[in-house]
Formats: C-alpha cells, sequence, structure tokens
C-alpha cells in the first residue's frame, strides 16, 4: 500500500524571477529542499537575469489577493514569507489579509523588506516605502533586512558588528518585531555575520565568506529557509540559526549556469537537518 507522508505547508508571497535565481523560483526551490510543501502568490512579474532587470508588472491587488484566499483555502500554511511586494497596494493586501485573521498564530510571517535587486534596479517603489513600515512590518514575526535595507527604514548603514546590534534592537523597538540584521556586505571582516534580536534572544551568526562567486538570491534563499524551519515547528531562534547554515551550504555548493554562479538548494542538506 502507498503510503503518503504528510508534509508542513509554506507559503511565499513574492515576485517571479525569469532568471531562476530568486524571488518565487529560489524560495520554492528552498521550500522543497527542506521538505515543505511550498505554495505562492506572485507579486509582479520581471523580466531579468543575473545582470539586469528589463522590466517590472505588477499584479493587480485583487489577483494577489486572491491567490492568498486560494492557498489558506485549502492548503493553510504554517508559516509564510514575503519578498518583493514592489507597490504599495499589494502591501495593503497583504497587510491587511494578516492583520484581519482571527487567528494569526496559525501562521508565522517572515517579512524580506526587498527594495532593491543586486543588480541596482528598485523593486519596492518609494511611495510603498511608508507604507511597508506602517502596516506590514508591525506584524511580522521577523524581518530580515541587509544593509542597504536598513539604511532606508532607520536612516543609516551599520558598517560594525556593535552597529548591526544597535540596528536590530532599534528594529524591535520601532516595528514591534525581531529583526535578523543581514551583514553579508561587511567586506571587510573574515566572516559573513548577522544579528538576530527578539527583544530577549540576541544571536550573532557567522560563517565564513565563499569566495570565487558571484551570488544572486541569497536573501531570499535566506527568508525562505526561516520561513521552511518554522512551518516545520522550530522555534524563531532555531529557525533563524537553521536558515543561516542552509544558506552557507547553498553558496559553497554553487554551481555554473551560462556566465553566472547559482545557488545549490541542497536536497541533501534537507534530508540531514528535518529532525535536527
Amino acid at each position: 500500500m502507498l503510503r503518503i507522508v504528510k508534509r508542513p505547508v509554506a507559503l511565499t508571497i513574492a515576485g517571479s524571477d525569469s532568471g531562476g535565481g530568486a524571488g518565487i523560483q529560489a524560495d520554492l526551490k528552498t521550500f522543497a529542499a527542506l521538505g515543505v510543501h511550498g505554495t505562492s502568490a506572485i507579486t509582479c512579474l520581471t523580466a531579468q537575469n543575473p545582470r539586469r532587470v528589463l522590466g517590472v508588472e505588477p499584479c493587480s491587488p485583487k489577483m494577489l489577493r486572491q491567490q492568498i484566499d486560494a492557498v489558506f483555502e485549502e492548503l493553510p500554511p504554517r508559516a509564510v514569507k514575503t519578498g518583493m511586494l514592489f507597490t504599495a497596494e499589494n502591501i495593503r493586501v497583504v497587510a491587511e489579509f494578516f492583520g484581519r485573521r482571527t487567528t494569526p498564530s496559525t501562521a508565522s510571517l517572515v517579512v524580506d523588506p526587498v527594495m532593491v535587486s543586486t543588480s541596482g534596479a528598485r523593486l519596492l517603489l518609494p511611495a510603498a516605502e511608508k507604507v511597508l513600515q506602517e502596516k506590514l512590518l508591525p506584524l511580522a514575526a521577523l524581518i530580515t533586512p541587509n544593509l542597504d535595507e536598513v539604511e532606508v527604514l532607520l536612516g543609516r548603514k551599520p558598517d560594525s558588528a556593535d552597529e548591526m546590534r544597535a540596528a536590530a534592537r532599534e528594529m524591535f523597538r520601532r516595528f514591534g518585531c525581531p529583526a535578523l540584521i543581514k551583514g553579508g556586505h561587511l567586506r571587510h571582516r573574515a566572516s559573513a555575520i548577522d544579528i538576530f534580536f527578539d527583544g530577549a534572544t540576541e544571536l550573532e551568526l557567522a560563517s565564513r565568506f565563499v569566495t570565487g562567486v558571484s551570488t544572486h538570491g541569497t536573501g531570499c534563499t535566506y527568508s525562505a529557509a526561516i520561513c521552511a524551519a518554522l512551518a516545520l515547528g522550530r522555534d524563531l531562534p532555531q529557525a533563524v540559526a537553521m536558515g543561516k547554515k542552509f544558506v552557507t551550504a547553498a553558496i559553497a555548493e554553487s554551481y555554473g549556469a551560462g556566465k553566472y554562479s547559482s545557488l545549490q538548494h541542497l536536497n541533501s542538506y534537507g534530508r540531514r537537518n528535518r529532525k535536527n
């Protein structure tokens, strides 16, 4: 008799990357590698490759809401992550949905405040920044900004581990949610460090820089791995640590695709770590 293994469900609300390295595509590969059933609500189409973004076309707010409704109707996720939301209207759709849910604790919300692509293209319209801060961030179980995004949110860019710690604490005070400050752009260090703070627990997560690869989609993969870990029942500090290990392995095992490097979303990592 066929034995059906039941997997927890996670939802990504993000943009589509036609190059396959970031966005919805990276999120679903990460969910699959970690043993989670991935669902999606696409916020916008992008015409992009690892070098540049040629165009962005947002989904209508009505269609975005219908996608989220459809997932929750039959495949209620244990955890949700947002990535590229792009417009103020679509941020409001997400914020209104999660703000009105009668049992919000059933789905932890990880917000990756995607603002600018690796190639420098804007992935969040300027008019949407205030809505993101006022409507969505206070609903998050975790926010995962990189240093450039911290600068937009707080008005200053951390330049050291101590400044990252201060930024994580200010994020918690200002938005009322835990923060993971990603320090991968502090290139004068020997290791890539991230700082997590949830109001009580502070973690410093460090890994050696992987040289010789030009990565794309690391932030998406990192937040998706945290989302998957939450769907698997990990608490938030455990999920953040699991996400760090996963994205570090994905970078270290990068493979060539055309002229570029692509993250390896390792199925073997997922099998080894589902029970860890």
